[in-house]
């Protein structure tokens, strides 16, 4: 069973569980869904102060920050636990591409050259870690939440905000991608 556990679920099993997620949310009364709401929630919690934005019942919505914390335990799990050991599988095609930029260790989710603490003092590494990380905390405040909350409960709702910003999502991922991020890794 753990060797089963161990290897990528296809997406025929994963979807449909991500899927079944808003049927039981919509049952049980919840009509939002998303990590980015469980930072609100949190910040209502434990911040006394008196700002507007923090000033709601947030025991109501208690259960995201259960399935946050169930988020982030299954992650560790997975990635101590369950984890194969094997290096990620990398097209032939994408790995030339990347040993253009120095990406040659395929070893973990993300690649070492990038991601670490030595590459954090670099330009590239700033950019891509503080500036990211930025960017993806303001657009997802911006947008009103974030990509799981848009394109998985809003867009099942029929929510034009919600649509508007997955195409959003989706479009910034390929620009990022195809133009702005190998910019980033020649410097």
């Amino acid at each position: 069973m753990l060797e089963w556990l161990k290897q990528p679920w296809p997406w025929y099993v994963a979807g449909p569980l991500i899927g079944l997620m808003v049927p039981v949310l919509l049952l049980i009364g919840n009509k939002s869904f998303g990590i980015s709401s469980s930072l609100r929630h949190i910040c209502a919690a434990c911040l006394p102060a008196k700002i507007p934005f923090f000033q709601y019942d947030w025991k109501k919505e208690i259960w995201n920050l259960f399935f946050v914390t169930g988020v982030s335990i299954g992650g560790y799990i997975a990635a101590t636990l369950l984890n194969n050991q094997s290096a990620i599988e990398v097209s032939p095609g994408l790995q030339q591409e990347l040993a253009g930029y120095g990406i040659s260790n395929y070893n973990t989710i993300v690649p070492a050259e990038l991601f670490n603490w030595s590459a954090l003092l670099s330009l590239k590494g700033l950019i891509m870690m503080v500036g990211g990380g930025f960017l993806i905390g303001f657009g997802t405040r911006y947008a009103g939440g974030c990509t799981s909350g848009h394109s998985i409960m809003g867009l099942s709702m029929l929510q034009l905000p919600s649509l508007i910003a997955t195409i959003c999502f989706m479009a910034g991922g390929f620009i990022v991608a195809n133009l702005v991020l190998p910019l980033i890794l020649k410097l």
